[in-house]
């Protein structure tokens, strides 16, 4: 019989803004409460500049405004028509958790762990991109039960992860259509000494300009060749495991060297974020590379990597484009 279920969602926006929550329901004591423990940075924002876009700033507000610390209460009827709902669901039969620690060289926008305590133990699902299959469903019974959105379905429709969209090599995509891209910003920071994270570029689609280390007006040619990269290196799958081989074979030599940023913005406000400790996607070094060919700038700071780390880029990141 399940006691217990501890829902812990992390969302990870710009830079140093984050939000973590712990939702707790207790069928033993037929209460629910958040864990106000897991609340991480509290209301404060890291200064930000020169933005490429503020979608997310409207959704950590929220998130953190909606996590307060009323205790709701139920009987035990509605526990057992929740409960029998919510195994009805088979939510994680035959699922297989993804692994990952609290702390991931490659971290993106969002990730939950959920933890189902019964007489019998426990048992620990965790997933980045690997939804469970009934994951809206699940959602859709906590609404009804609690008469809020527990999972942030109404946010998750604007996080490009697989719950809603389709992640391909060129694109991202809604019910078979592909989303124009609003804009891209990208950020490489030393993290000891301690830099502030500040873009190195930010490329909007819209306004048709060019910021950061270079200063342009975006030409239909740059707009090419800037898709085109996306496209060629498979960038919009960076956010999925599969590109995350090296990163998982070898540890980076000093994890305390280099941060680094990318955030695209699509038709929608449809935010994708992926941030990195000193380590790259696969294919991280082949796009590097031709940037610095394209403009003469080591942008994405390809000598920061060690030769022993570029070897094994450029195997994962050849087995990729290969």
């Amino acid at each position: 019989m399940i006691e217990k279920i501890e829902i812990t969602q992390r969302f990870n926006f710009k830079r140093l803004n984050r939000h973590y929550e712990c939702f707790t329901i207790d069928f033993t004591s037929n209460m629910a409460y958040y864990k106000i423990s897991e609340r991480g940075s509290g209301d404060k924002f890291l200064s930000e500049n020169s933005l490429c876009d503020d979608s997310w700033i409207d959704i950590l507000v929220d998130l953190r405004r909606n996590m307060t610390s009323e205790i709701r209460k139920f009987d035990d009827k509605r526990a057992g028509d929740f409960l029998g709902a919510f195994n009805n669901l088979n939510l994680f039969d035959n699922y297989v958790s993804e692994q990952f620690s609290y702390f991931e060289k490659l971290e993106v926008i969002y990730s939950c762990i959920v933890i189902i305590y019964s007489t019998d133990g426990y048992a620990e699902y965790s997933f980045k991109n690997n939804f469970p299959q009934n994951w809206i469903k699940f959602g859709e019974l906590l609404k009804s039960f609690f008469g809020f959105d527990v999972l942030h379905l109404n946010y998750q429709k604007q996080l490009a992860t697989p719950l809603f969209y389709d992640l391909k090599k060129d694109g991202v995509y809604l019910d078979g259509l592909k989303l124009d891209i609003k804009s891209l910003e990208f950020g490489h920071y030393r993290c000891y000494p301690y830099e502030l994270p500040n873009p190195r570029l930010i490329v909007n689609f819209n306004d048709r300009s060019i910021n950061g280390y270079i200063e342009k007006e975006l030409t239909s040619s740059d707009e090419e060749r800037i898709l085109n990269l996306l496209e060629k290196y498979h960038v919009y799958m960076w956010t999925q495991k599969e590109y995350h081989m090296k990163s998982d074979f070898r540890d980076p030599d000093d994890l305390e060297g280099y941060d680094w940023y990318l955030e695209m913005v699509f038709e929608g406000n449809v935010i994708w974020h992926l941030f990195g400790y000193n380590d790259y996607p696969d294919t991280y070094v082949h796009l590097a590379r031709e940037v610095a060919e394209m403009t003469g700038m080591d942008l994405l700071e390809v000598a920061t990597i060690d030769d022993e780390n570029i070897k094994l880029f450029e195997k994962y990141g050849n087995a990729k484009l290969n």
